[in-house]
């Protein structure tokens, strides 16, 4: 199979600037934004162009790189001062993908000891979080796929491909190493409202590699589960707990546990960047709350009836005692609690 998930690029610079591929617009049209403001890159982080932790963490790398910039040419004497503002609004941009404040911090632990024009060092250091993304993306994908003993389907939520990373996936990354090694034989996708990230996202990107897809609404999960057409379910996080809780995208934790009554695996690959060890369990854990219209509307167009409300949580937490296993590039953590949580992040 030709490795086609280097060709699909959620995050790029490109000359002078950055290109986020709008995935608002996927699979209908492949549109590549372009962006030379910080101001703009928070936007397209909030209003979704942009979405998974990681791809969300080396954004904010970029845009980081942008208000440097700015701030260079506006004042070459104060824009270790000023830029902190900027770095407030792209943290500001969504509170649950802990990668998004880790690529800010690294990148304010670079800027504390940069002397003249900022733009070369920092430009330097998101490029290098981008590939560190894509490599350790690719080491997740063989130690996911080795967990896997018999050849089966599995069924992911949301999208943990390369569109939500640098590159290669998370989740995706584990199903493209199995799919080529004859471990895992299909895809069942969940569409993932109110996005539809599973049908727009998912299903294209295994189209794409030509990945046997299946989509199917979230509530076929439990008769799926019940027919045993599945061994794995596979997910990536936004936010990994001290103690193995894990944010997802909403539905994630119902999911885990229906695959613990029907003795279905429930794997969460992520790299170690989403793992927060200052946040000692789940309920620590901030959840972003969305706009009701997200859930009341489709495609701009009102679906719900009149008077109706919603409640749009964009995650949910899965309690580490529903988790087989946690893979993250620094290992594979069977079983997790806090004691392995901090065996593996040293």
């Amino acid at each position: 199979m030709t490795d086609q998930a280097d060709s699909v690029e959620a995050v790029r610079w490109q000359g002078n600037g950055l290109q986020l591929l709008d995935q608002r617009a996927l699979p209908q049209e492949v549109v590549y934004l372009d962006y030379d403001r910080a101001g703009g890159v928070a936007e397209a982080i909030r209003d979704m162009v942009v979405r998974g932790a990681p791809a969300i963490g080396i954004t904010a790398a970029y845009g980081v790189v942008l208000a440097a910039r700015t701030r260079f040419a506006q004042s070459p004497e104060g824009w270790k001062q000023a830029i902190e503002a900027d770095l407030q609004a792209l943290a500001d941009a969504r509170p649950t993908a802990v990668n998004l404040f880790w690529a800010i911090e690294r990148l304010r632990g670079v800027i504390a000891g940069i002397e003249g024009d900022p733009e070369p060092v920092l430009l330097a250091e998101a490029r290098r979080i981008h590939e560190e993304d894509i490599a350790a993306n690719r080491r997740m994908g063989e130690l996911g796929a080795a967990l896997i003993e018999s050849p089966c389907a599995i069924l992911t939520h949301c999208n943990a491909g390369a569109l939500a990373t640098g590159g290669y996936g998370t989740a995706l990354g584990v199903v493209r190493a199995g799919f080529a090694s004859g471990r895992i034989t299909g895809v069942y996708a969940d569409e993932t409202r109110p996005w539809l990230q599973g049908a727009r996202l998912t299903a294209w990107e295994m189209v794409q590699e030509g990945i046997p897809v299946t989509l199917q609404a979230e509530g076929t999960a439990a008769h799926l589960m019940k027919q045993g057409r599945i061994g794995w379910v596979i997910v990536g996080s936004d936010r990994i707990a001290a103690n193995g809780d894990v944010a997802n995208k909403i539905g994630t934790y119902g999911l885990a546990v229906l695959a613990r009554h029907h003795g279905v695996k429930f794997m969460v690959v992520a790299p170690a960047s989403t793992v927060d060890m200052k946040v000692a369990s789940g309920d620590d854990i901030p959840i972003e709350q969305r706009s009701p219209d997200e859930v009341l509307c489709l495609a701009g167009q009102r679906i719900a009836a009149e008077g109706a409300s919603a409640w749009n949580p964009a995650f949910d937490v899965t309690p580490a005692a529903l988790v087989d296993a946690i893979v993250t590039e620094r290992g594979v953590v069977l079983n997790p609690d806090a004691g392995k949580m901090r065996a593996m992040m040293g």
